[in-house]
């Protein structure tokens, strides 16, 4: 779903395309599947889980705050980089695939909001709002270059990021 969708898009992929790809049956398909838009959601928590996983992986181990994230913020944008088909999947198809898939994107970006809250130590309410407020930008400014294929672009969100979190957490914005 994710290889035909970074070709055609949502709209543009049918059940017809994600068959060739997959060299599975019309019944087959329909064995695990009930839609195109259920095998777009199973490609979209695959998606996911995997962002998910990178993260955590990423952001384990010591470290301060500052540390912590940078190598989380790094994880996810290499993720976005080497995964094109997934991040399309995940931050520009999804808007096509309509109201259920949107609801899920929305909870998946809340859920990484309280993720970045708990590496960056914060508990205050205005410092998980300002987390949301991360969360929500990052997905804005890399959208774009996904949407264009541009993972170089995606890639160079980092440093200006990182250093806008720095400055967030020297300001006291990120006080737990």
């Amino acid at each position: 779903m994710a290889a035909a969708m970074a070709e055609k898009g949502y709209v543009g992929t049918s059940v017809e395309d994600v068959l060739k790809r997959a060299r599975v049956s019309r019944q087959s398909f329909y064995g695990v599947f009930s839609s195109k838009l259920d095998c777009f959601m199973a490609a979209f928590d695959k998606a996911s889980e995997l962002l998910r996983r990178r993260l955590a992986d990423a952001a384990g181990g010591g470290g301060d705050p500052m540390a912590r994230f940078e190598r989380a913020f790094g994880a996810y944008l290499e993720a976005l980089a080497s995964e094109p088909g997934y991040a399309r999947l995940f931050l520009v198809e999804v808007y096509a695939a309509g109201p259920e898939a949107v609801r899920r994107r929305s909870e998946i970006q809340h859920g990484l909001a309280e993720d970045l809250a708990g590496l960056m130590g914060v508990t205050g309410e205005a410092s998980r709002f300002a987390c949301e407020i991360v969360t929500s930008a990052v997905g804005a400014m890399v959208t774009p270059a996904v949407a264009a294929g541009d993972m170089d672009a995606v890639r160079a969100v980092g440093p200006p990021v990182v250093e806008h979190v720095r400055l967030l957490l020297r300001s006291g914005v990120l006080d737990a």
